[in-house]
């Protein structure tokens, strides 16, 4: 049985103002959808209340899509209401998924879960579309309740979209909502702040691909890689770490220096076509510089870094310390506001255009794109504290995506919580996922310890 409604800010603060869009925010086809499952009821009148307030903190969400003179892209805050969905599903014996928050793009069951953003529906004037859609669905025989939150991506990234969401779910519980509060109005770039030579622009904006040439790519991606979804604890983290430089670098660095050097040993040994010499990093700029963006902008305040080459390819400590030192050195300020001006240039150039960032693997180059400073499971609980499980879609052709560890259900009883693990997915060649997975396994066993330093 479905059945929805809409609910409505609590009060109105929109106040039908506008906020323009920068270039970095034009990812107008994109979306993120989250799916959040709770051992028990959410209580759909509490729920109502708690979005109604939360619209009105948030009346950015609330908006609507405006394009003037086919360039100014526009938010207008005007206090729409938010559709939600609710399901009464009888059919289902208890969630269907396994605990790893990467489901993959086949999945046939994931997406029953979302009330997906209507994207192409957005920027044809006038349009009424909600910008945020969620879905409450009951599986009755488990008495399981499952919120799935479609986020148009142009509101802002996954910073912004876990800020809203933890919003939510804090005043579900009756609490007031962290710090800092949301600021939508954000900075524009202009064309005479672009240098490109400061910080070297990634290949993927510099050789846009119309949109259908970009999807066919991303699309044979999928076809031609495995997805490999690895889980660390804690303490292997922590082991890695020290291997890699203790706290001269990040846990992020040790794992993404770990695969990159596995890879490496055991996968493109002998290939010097394939083997990985640098990362290109999406580094989240907010707090760099409040007049490039502050704390709690509502944006997309993200940069994709290119790292230096690693001077050895086969030391996790070299890997690491090369992540870091290109990361510090991209978030000066002065270094950081020419380049981000270049990259906003070049992201409406390909709107106006039509064309996105080219998704074709670079030689030599692994992405990575890491949630692991989110914990998304704990932020969003709705009060079921290590008893909310999250999930979410896509893994990539070496694109590393890094989250923390989904509390795990015993038979009878839910179990310690390794709040600081990790579980990072990617995909790789089909006939290397075996290498890889053994090499992890050996490791893992042997507890690193002839892993090269």
């Amino acid at each position: 049985m479905t059945s929805s409604f809409l609910v409505s800010p609590s009060t109105p603060t929109g106040n039908n103002r506008r906020i323009e869009l920068a270039g970095m925010d034009l990812m107008i086809l994109a979306r993120i959808d989250n799916v959040f499952v709770y051992p028990s009821e959410i209580k759909i009148d509490q729920l109502k209340e708690a979005l109604s307030r939360t619209l009105s903190l948030w009346p950015f969400v609330a908006g609507r899509i405006v394009l003037e003179n086919d360039q100014h892209y526009i938010i207008e805050m005007c206090d729409n209401p938010i559709s939600v969905t609710l399901v009464v599903n009888n059919d289902l014996k208890e969630w269907p998924l396994d605990s790893n928050v990467i489901v993959e793009l086949d999945n046939k069951l994931f997406p029953t879960f979302i009330d997906e953003v209507q994207v192409t529906k957005l920027f044809n004037n006038p349009s009424d579309e909600p910008l945020v859609r969620l879905k409450l669905t009951h599986i009755v025989q488990s008495d399981e309740w499952v919120l799935g939150i479609s986020w148009y991506h142009p509101l802002g990234d996954a910073a912004a979209c876990v800020h809203f969401s933890n919003t939510l779910s804090r005043f579900y519980q009756q609490m007031e909502p962290t710090q800092p509060l949301p600021l939508f109005e954000r900075r524009l770039w202009r064309e005479d702040e672009a240098h490109q030579s400061v910080l070297p622009v990634p290949q993927q904006f510099r050789d846009a691909q119309p949109t259908e040439v970009a999807l066919e790519t991303s699309s044979a991606h999928q076809l031609n890689y495995e997805p490999l979804n690895l889980h660390f604890s804690s303490k292997q983290l922590a082991t890695l770490r020290t291997l890699a430089g203790g706290n001269s670098v990040t846990t992020q660095d040790a794992l993404t220096a770990y695969i990159i050097l596995t890879l490496n040993t055991y996968c493109y040994t002998n290939n010097d076509q394939r083997r990985i010499l640098h990362t290109v990093t999406i580094v989240n700029f907010r707090g760099v510089s409040d007049f490039i963006a502050p704390q709690g902008e509502v944006s997309n305040a993200l940069f994709m870094m290119l790292s230096d080459d690693f001077d050895d390819p086969y030391s996790l400590s070299t890997i690491a310390k090369t992540i870091r030192r290109s990361i510090i050195q991209s978030r000066d300020s002065k270094v950081l506001e020419p380049g981000i001006a270049t990259v906003d240039g070049l992201m409406r150039k390909n709107v106006r255009n039509n064309k996105s960032p080219n998704p074709r693997l670079v030689p030599h180059e692994f992405a990575v794109n890491s949630n692991f400073r989110y914990d998304w499971a704990d932020l969003v609980d709705f009060g079921y504290t290590d008893k909310c499980r999250f999930y979410t879609a896509w893994s990539g052709a070496l694109y590393l995506r890094v989250f923390r560890l989904n509390p795990e259900k015993g038979e009878k009883k839910w179990l310690p919580r390794d709040r600081d693990g990790a579980e990072a997915s990617f995909r790789v060649e089909k006939d290397l996922k075996e290498k890889f997975i053994n090499a992890w396994k050996r490791d893992i066993n042997e507890n690193f310890q002839n892993v090269k330093k």
